[in-house]
């Protein structure tokens, strides 16, 4: 039976001359692979919507934990314009590999809908740097390394917090300090933001650039260190950044 499912295309394989393997994450099965059988001839009607980052709706024979079969595709959005900048290319790919990633671990549906939550910011011109940040941090807690964000990490202190850091894995008091980084406290302030704030709601990114940066210290960093995760996708990434 034709099963229609609700997904994006986070990554695909070749499969001999003509064909794909679509790593897909559906809304309802999580990550599932379907082969398109035949999609990369030319005269196939699925050629253009076969493809990477695709969302829409995947007519295929389900089967799970196997490879399912591709019969048809209703594209709902292609995000061609993100598709026209490298740069955001070079974020929605890293988008991409870090859910993947995580549902690995964590085998969440609920990563499909914080997905395309950031993806449609994305697509609306939003600053993607931030919204990385706050995909980054609303992933934790599907890993199982969520960030205390209301307490010192050493004693438990609610006040007088002075920093937060990374190896130390997160918020430090000033009984606790010992000559970690100082970060401003707009920075700890926007962090907390970003854990609890509801994605559909953004309507504007207006962050200071040394905030953004403390942010991305910080979680590359807390990521390294408490999560274990390497991802090509984040180097390229720093790499388009940078230049």
């Amino acid at each position: 039976m034709i099963e229609k499912v609700m997904g994006f295309v986070v990554s695909t394989v070749n499969f001999g001359d003509s064909s794909l393997i679509l790593n897909i994450l559906t809304k309802e099965h999580g990550l599932i692979g379907v082969m398109g059988k035949g999609v990369k001839q030319m005269k196939s009607p699925l050629r253009s919507s076969a493809q990477k980052f695709t969302y829409g709706y995947f007519y295929i024979y389900y089967k799970k934990e196997k490879l399912s079969l591709l019969k048809d595709i209703d594209v709902i959005d292609s995000f061609r314009h993100l598709h026209e900048d490298i740069t955001l290319i070079g974020y929605l790919n890293y988008v991409a590999e870090l859910v993947t990633q995580v549902y690995k671990e964590s085998e969440s549906t609920l990563l499909f809908d914080l997905m395309m939550s950031i993806i449609f910011k994305m697509n609306e011109g939003l600053d993607p740097f931030v919204l990385v940040n706050i995909l980054e941090i609303k992933c934790l807690p599907f890993l199982g390394v969520g960030i205390v964000l209301d307490a010192c990490i050493k004693c438990g202190r609610t006040t007088d917090i002075v920093t937060i850091d990374g190896d130390v894995g997160g918020l430090i008091c000033k009984n606790c300090y010992r000559k970690e980084k100082i970060v401003s406290l707009k920075t700890i302030q926007l962090l907390r933001m970003y854990y609890y704030i509801d994605i559909a709601s953004i309507t504007k990114l207006e962050i200071h650039a040394q905030q953004k940066e403390e942010i991305d210290e910080f979680l590359t960093v807390y990521y390294h260190r408490y999560t274990g995760m390497y991802l090509k996708s984040k180097e390229f990434l720093k790499k388009i950044q940078d230049l």
